[in-house]
């Protein structure tokens, strides 16, 4: 008697990159990822020409100068402030209209310059960002009220953009410096 020996059948794997390959396509397109988001603030829009002015013009009197230091220390024109202060600091600077002669002459001169340290907290320097974009709202929506009865929200577009006229929005930052004295 002949032994007749059979070999282990081979499993037909063919199909196998087939089906790794839809699992792959599955996969990335059911899968969400995370992205990283930065700032979500809103560019003021380009000023137009006929508003362009002489840098020789500007007077340092019309310029509110805001440094953060490395502790996260808010000084502003020079003296120590609370953040909680800020937004009221701001208001009064900008509107002004020439009734303190060390302040802005007017809304439209009114330049806020903001710099801050290196070792600035992130946490700090957006909650100063905030509270100078909310003494240019709050300014706007008084105006808007006065003018138009309405909150500068709800106004239309020409509307809007006479209230920025009236409170055009001038904050310059400059770049991140070591002015905390932290290396």
């Amino acid at each position: 008697m002949a032994s007749t020996r059979r070999g282990l059948p081979e499993i037909n794997a063919g199909s196998m990159a087939d089906i790794a390959f839809l699992l792959l396509i599955f996969f990335l397109v059911t899968t969400t990822m995370d992205v990283d988001t930065g700032i979500a603030r809103k560019l003021p829009p380009m000023p137009e020409e006929e508003l362009q002015e002489d840098d020789s013009q500007i007077h340092a009197k019309n310029i509110y100068v805001v440094l953060i230091n490395a502790n996260n220390q808010l000084l502003v024109e020079g003296e120590l402030m609370d953040i909680s202060q800020l937004r009221d600091g701001a208001k009064d600077f900008i509107n002004n209209n020439g009734r303190d002669p060390n302040s802005s002459e007017n809304p439209e001169k009114a330049i806020i310059s903001l710099q801050n340290d290196r070792g600035t907290e992130y946490m700090t320097y957006i909650r100063v960002q905030n509270e100078l974009a909310a003494a240019y709202n709050e300014l706007r929506n008084k105006a808007s009220l006065n003018k138009f009865g309405e909150r500068y929200a709800d106004l239309n577009k020409t509307q809007k953009k006479e209230i920025r006229k009236m409170y055009p929005q001038k904050i310059s930052e400059a770049e991140p410096k070591n002015i905390g004295g932290n290396e």
